[in-house]
């Protein structure tokens, strides 16, 4: 399996580099995000590793950069930052997972192997759309309809209606949440889940007279006409 590490601090990004590669992985380094980019242009990798600070782009525009062109390769975020506002821009911008920094190389190998595994168990979807109600959500287009109206929702948003609507009418746990969209066990100290299914809501239901995202108390959320 073939990585790209984009990583500013030489030190580190040679260190990382060694230590996937004792782990059977074949790296590559960049050192800022337009190099990342000019080498993923170049060459096909299966998984991106990349810290948020970086020069002339940071780790958060170049995710989306990426996200214009490929919705496929895993991206997991490295960063010293560990604020819940920098794991949501994270994610918004379509990270798959994210470590905050300092951490042990087994964690992240382990971390790297669950999304490698992830990713090769997708499979390709053709012309694929899952309906409920009047919430359309097409998965290989990416296109998300209400009642017709089109939806723009961001990668993390998109993963979570998808989840909701492959599970609808059971109510759904934020540990489950956290588990089968994050790929992360759930901490119970921050509420990224209920941002966003907040931020779900406002964009499904807020215009609409039937709401269909419901909380139940102490249990957690369920996509539901009733």
């Amino acid at each position: 399996m073939r990585i790209l590490i984009v990583e500013d601090d030489s030190r580190i990004a040679k260190l990382i580099s060694r230590g996937l590669e004792e782990n059977d992985f074949e790296t590559t380094i960049a050192y800022d995000g337009m190099q990342a980019i000019t080498l993923l242009r170049q060459i096909s990798f299966d998984l991106l590793i990349t810290d948020i600070i970086l020069p002339q782009m940071d780790g958060v525009d170049l995710c989306k950069q990426i996200r214009n062109v490929n919705q496929d390769i895993p991206v997991l975020m490295l960063s010293a930052l560990g604020e819940i506002d920098n794991k949501m821009r994270g994610f918004d911008a379509g990270a798959d997972d994210y470590i905050v920094k300092p951490f042990e190389l087994r964690e992240l190998v382990a971390r790297i192997r669950v999304l490698l595994k992830r990713n090769s168990n997708a499979g390709k979807s053709m012309g694929s759309t899952l309906v409920y109600d009047d919430l359309t959500l097409c998965l290989d287009s990416k296109i998300v309809k209400r009642n017709e109206q089109n939806i723009n929702l961001t990668p993390k948003e998109f993963k979570l209606l998808e989840y909701m609507l492959r599970n609808a009418e059971r109510v759904l746990s934020r540990n489950e949440i956290a588990e089968n969209v994050w790929k992360i066990a759930h901490d119970t100290g921050t509420n990224f889940i209920d941002v966003y299914i907040n931020y779900l809501r406002k964009k499904i239901d807020k215009e609409f007279d039937r709401k269909l995202i419901h909380t139940r108390a102490g249990l957690g959320f369920i996509l539901s006409k009733d």
